[in-house]
């Protein structure tokens, strides 16, 4: 650490003692602004000290002393019980999922499937740009599920973006910028399902969830303007703010890779693309049909029986990928051994192998959602809910105050669903059923609660992208975060046009040469700077 962040350290830390201190004399601070202040503890140190876990387990603790009002066994119950036990109990499919996936991984390696892979781009994919588009392609294609995508994306894309010298940060940034931002505009996904499970007939009238999500997507700005920047920036050739740092440090080898260097990527003549590609298919095919299945497609006694979009909607992708991702990595070792690369034994090495590759992860998304806990019970949700009712008088300018206040929450959460499934229901009270601003107004709530995601270094989809591109997570959220903001700043401003002219047809293209003339400009100024 250098002696500017040390001195700024210093000085973080007496202001959060002392923000303590005068909290502690305030007393009860549930459903303040002081509800935040444990999120924001924690991503400040984690910006400051580059260092994840002990931020997130400072924010966890600060959390817990406000809960329990500064009483001791209180504070451990706290960051016991409710963060750590509660943050392992409700991710525990995820944490399944991870090692699946990175049994998976471990298993194509030894297989020397990843070798085959990069010969294959070498000779099919020519260009950097080329490498771009074809991880942005695939991340458009796995729209199912944020998780789903970002780990299987970064595990298939880096043999090809290493070979064209693209840093582990730029892979990163371009998995969670088609994660979450696609999973929100797409009718089915499990960020559909849960954006209709928040939709009340009491607040919403006739309209059901899935019809308020589609008549919503055309008005959400931030997802539909980073797949029109990721586009943009990718055929203009340039990079700006932290990432340009780390693209020229690729250019030299320097990929900026964290993880299990010694990751078995064993050579093999007689593997081949398909070595990769069927344990990916099988991944696909599988998840699908259990995403299904746990949503009652197939049971006949469910209400969504043979319901394609009400089962997706009612599924649980906790338990659907777990199953899926059990079942593909059997018959993935079944495959490997018939096609003999590898014996029984050799194949169960794998699973060490896969777990460890996946703990840091595990690791930040167990603390990440400890202090999703902790924020929680100091009810931030009440906060929020107090804060936009103040600020229904402003109709017209509402969905620019929501995106605003969405962003925010969701930076300091670390969770979009949180986001607006407490925002959704205030959103729809706000707003006459059937009103133009009522889209305006939801599609606000969710691209705000997805740019704040995408910026938040304690977002679990942040933190997924981060371990499917083997990047430091410190990295990815800085050299992401020029990005997320240049575009969350054009999002504002059409949310203020939106709140008048309500019309989708007039706004969209006016955000996409927004987004095209500010990538221009940014470019010239950064041309300028790099000559003089």
């Amino acid at each position: 650490m250098s002696k500017t962040n040390k001195i700024i350290l210093a000085i973080v830390s007496v202001i959060i003692i002392g923000l303590l201190v005068f909290a502690a004399v305030q007393g009860d601070v549930h459903g303040t602004v002081w509800s935040l202040f444990p999120a924001i503890v924690a991503i400040a140190l984690a910006l400051i000290t580059k260092e994840a876990y002990s931020s997130l387990f400072i924010g966890v603790v600060v959390g817990a002393l406000l809960h329990s009002n500064f009483k001791f066994t209180t504070t451990m119950d706290t960051v016991v019980g409710n963060g750590l036990i509660d943050a392992v109990a409700g991710n525990a499919g995820i944490f399944i999922f991870l090692v699946e996936l990175g049994v998976i991984v471990a298993l194509i390696n030894k297989a020397g499937a990843a070798k085959a892979f990069g010969r294959w781009a070498e000779k099919n994919i020519k260009t950097k740009l080329g490498a771009i588009l074809a991880t942005f392609a695939l991340g458009v294609l796995i729209f199912i599920d944020d998780y789903f995508n970002c780990l299987t994306v970064g595990s298939v894309m880096s043999p090809i973006t290493d070979s064209k010298k693209i840093s582990r940060a730029k892979l990163a940034y371009l998995i969670d910028a088609t994660a979450a931002p696609i999973c929100m505009i797409a009718p089915i996904s499990s960020w559909a399902a849960a954006v209709s499970s928040n939709v009340t007939p009491e607040v919403a009238g006739d309209m059901t969830g899935l019809e308020l999500f589609v008549r919503a997507i055309p008005f959400n700005f931030y997802s539909l303007l980073t797949l029109v920047f990721i586009i943009t920036i990718a055929f203009m050739g340039f990079d700006y703010g932290k990432m340009a740092e780390f693209e020229i440090k690729a250019q030299s080898g320097n990929l900026g890779r964290v993880g299990r260097n010694e990751v078995d990527t064993t050579i093999n003549e007689r593997a081949s693309v398909l070595d990769i590609l069927i344990p990916i298919i099988l991944l696909v095919g599988i998840s699908i049909p259990a995403l299904l299945y746990v949503g009652g497609f197939f049971d006949s006694a469910s209400e969504y029986y043979l319901d394609f979009v009400g089962s997706f909607g009612n599924t649980d992708a906790t338990v659907a990928l777990p199953m899926g991702g059990l079942i593909a990595l059997i018959l993935t070792v079944v495959y490997m051994i018939v096609r003999r690369h590898m014996d029984f034994k050799t194949s169960m090495e794998a699973l060490p192998e896969g777990f460890c590759a996946m703990v840091p992860a595990i690791i930040i998304l167990t603390l990440a959602s400890a202090l999703k806990n902790t924020t929680g019970l100091l009810g931030s949700d009440t906060f929020v809910q107090n804060l936009l009712a103040d600020a229904s008088w402003l109709a017209s300018f509402l969905p620019a105050v929501i995106f605003i206040v969405a962003c925010v929450i969701s930076f300091a959460t670390g969770t979009s669903w949180g986001t607006f499934g407490i925002l959704i229901p205030i959103v729809l009270s706000i707003f006459n059923a059937g009103d133009p601003l009522q889209f305006i107004g939801i599609s606000a709530c969710l691209a705000g609660a997805v740019c704040g995601d995408h910026c938040s270094p304690i977002s679990d989809t942040t933190i997924m992208a981060s371990a499917g591109a083997q990047c430091n997570h410190v990295d990815h959220v800085s050299t992401q975060l020029p990005y997320a903001i240049t575009v969350a700043v054009i999002s504002f401003v059409m949310y203020i046009i939106a709140g008048f002219v309500k019309s989708a047809w007039i706004c969209l293209p006016v955000g996409v040469v927004l987004t095209v003339g500010t990538l221009f400009v940014i470019k010239m100024i950064t041309k300028k700077k790099a000559n003089a």
